[in-house]
């Protein structure tokens, strides 16, 4: 009777990679490359980058996925062009090298990913502005007409397109949310205070609440409006007034507690 083979572990393959010329890089991505993020059921997500028309024995392993280690296997070009556009970015973006045999090659691919350039950065931030705006409007109007849960469905979808756009100005890709207070722990939004903003991301996303949306909305149209988003928002008309705070909704705004958890950090 055959035994059973163990399970492949990163370690060793990590090892037979490395003695492979065919591999110009080996990249960890996800938990693992965050420090403080692993817990117990974190495996090992691996890019295993392979010089352009090599021949190795390795990619019998693409698509290899277990418990404990997974594998993508693609060619440098690949790699290049990988999460450019697209959802693996930001993983990319935090990624750790563990092998480079281009000289600091794979190191500048990875630190290209993690930087939008200008234009790219101004139209998906104007892009962002507007989704933004749109759900913020909606999540208002809703609540003025009785419609509780759409309101907050609503007021949940501005959060994650304001993050979009938050992130697009700084030229960054927005992190996964399960990163998302590692990162700004890390590296802060530029003009914004990593606490009050998790704590208004957080209350809005629970409650839906119109004051503290209106009060966030405040600051997000005074920083895209330096940052030359001003036409996104003038499009808008008079649909503004019923997302910001008006002198009378501010001077009324302080006889109702905010229903955030924590209390409104940007109540003034």
């Amino acid at each position: 009777m055959t035994a059973t083979r163990p399970p492949l572990t990163y370690d060793a393959f990590v090892e037979i990679a490395s003695a492979d010329p065919a591999v110009v890089g080996l990249v960890l991505k996800g938990s693992r490359a965050h420090e403080g993020m692993t817990t117990d059921h974190s495996d090992h997500d691996l890019y295993v980058v392979l010089a352009d028309g090599a021949t190795t024995p390795l990619t019998r392993f693409t698509g290899h996925r277990t418990p404990e280690l997974d594998l993508v296997v693609l060619s440098l070009d690949e790699f290049r062009a990988a999460g450019l556009p697209g959802f693996e970015r930001y993983a990319l973006a935090r990624a750790r090298v563990v092998l480079d045999r281009l000289d600091g090659g794979i190191a500048r691919m990875l630190a290209a990913k993690a930087r939008l350039d200008a234009d790219e950065a101004s139209r998906d931030a104007g892009e962002w502005l507007d989704a933004y705006a749109n759900s913020l409007y909606r999540s208002v109007k809703n609540d003025r007409d009785g419609h509780a849960l759409a309101a907050r469905l609503d007021a949940a979808d501005s959060v994650r397109f304001l993050l979009e756009l938050l992130f697009a100005l700084d030229r960054r890709p927005r992190p996964y949310n399960k990163y998302l207070a590692w990162e700004l722990a890390r590296f802060p939004l530029p003009g914004w205070d990593t606490g009050p903003l998790l704590d208004a991301v957080d209350g809005i996303s629970a409650t839906g609440d119109v004051s503290a949306q209106r009060r966030l909305f405040t600051r997000v149209e005074a920083v895209a409006r330096v940052a030359g988003h001003g036409a996104v928002l003038d499009a808008w008309g008079e649909d503004l007034d019923l997302m910001r705070v008006t002198p009378r909704r501010a001077g009324t705004a302080g006889a109702c507690p905010a229903r955030s958890r924590g209390g409104d950090p940007w109540s003034g």
